[in-house]
């Protein structure tokens, strides 16, 4: 009897362990999800909604499908690439019914060091591919380019940062638009965290008062596992404070991410 006590005993430990070395694993992994730079492979699928548009109150669907590849660059530098694919649902402006359908890709090359500094930072170009399913209603079907940066800072459980970037398109269609999003999360334990990352964009060429949607709000995720795949699940919810005209006030975001780290052989 005392032989089994104390074998039930040396299982559940060794259980335990193994619990706090997935939960460590998986707090590690929360935060590297947090930081664009990460040599990390992902494939996160994003879907944004914005609600109750104008003129007949129906909602703008955005789904992302947004794989990140990094590449290392011999020892010191790390090439980080992000491709946007986006998939949408665009409300009618004349009729009470949407249509959907692909946008312009949006491809952002960083170039960041390897060296662990205080602060984490990425510059590159950012491009806009001519993928639109049909010019005006999904994107411009125009190429466009601009430069990209990220810089970020992890301080315990805090990890903060900002992405940004311009494109401006040359064709029959002239874009000229504005990127901001910052970022602040909060880690908790069991790989939950809170998290603040509004989009902010700004089109150069609206007329006075209609260039920006700026929204606040903030959300929540958590790294899971299905089998020995490590997932990571967000939900925000925000709220636009200045907008154009016929934009809604609410936007939601949910993301799946499946994570898969390993760190990229040099080339």
């Amino acid at each position: 009897m005392i032989k089994n006590i104390r074998l039930l005993c040396a299982l559940a430990l060794f259980s335990f362990g193994q619990h706090q070395a997935n939960a460590q694993s998986d707090g590690d992994l929360a935060k590297a999800t947090q930081n664009p730079l990460a040599a990390m492979y992902s494939l996160p699928f994003q879907n944004n909604t914005t609600f109750d548009n104008e003129p007949h109150g129906r909602a703008q669907n955005i789904l992302n499908i947004q794989p990140v590849i990094p590449v290392g660059i011999g020892s010191k530098v790390n090439l980080i690439s992000r491709i946007i694919i986006p998939i949408i649902t665009q409300p009618s402006s004349t009729e009470d019914k949407s249509s959907t359908g692909v946008g312009d890709i949006v491809y952002t090359a960083w170039l960041s060091p390897t060296k662990k500094t205080k602060i984490t930072w990425g510059v590159g170009p950012v491009l806009q591919i001519p993928t639109s399913s049909e010019a005006n209603e999904f994107g411009s079907r125009e190429f466009g380019i601009g430069p990209s940066l990220v810089v970020l800072t992890t301080i315990d459980k805090w990890v903060t940062g900002f992405v940004t970037n311009n494109i401006k398109t040359f064709g029959d269609v002239s874009e000229n638009k504005f990127l901001f999003q910052y970022f602040v999360n909060y880690n908790l334990a069991n790989a939950w965290y809170l998290v603040t990352a509004p989009i902010m964009t700004a089109n150069w060429n609206g007329a006075e008062g209609q260039k920006w949607v700026i929204p606040v709000g903030a959300g929540a995720g958590k790294v899971i596992r299905i089998g020995k795949q490590p997932i990571n699940l967000s939900a925000h919810l925000y709220y636009n404070v200045e907008k154009p005209d016929g934009v809604g006030d609410l936007q939601t975001r949910f993301q799946i991410q499946f994570l898969f780290p390993k760190k990229p052989k040099p080339e």
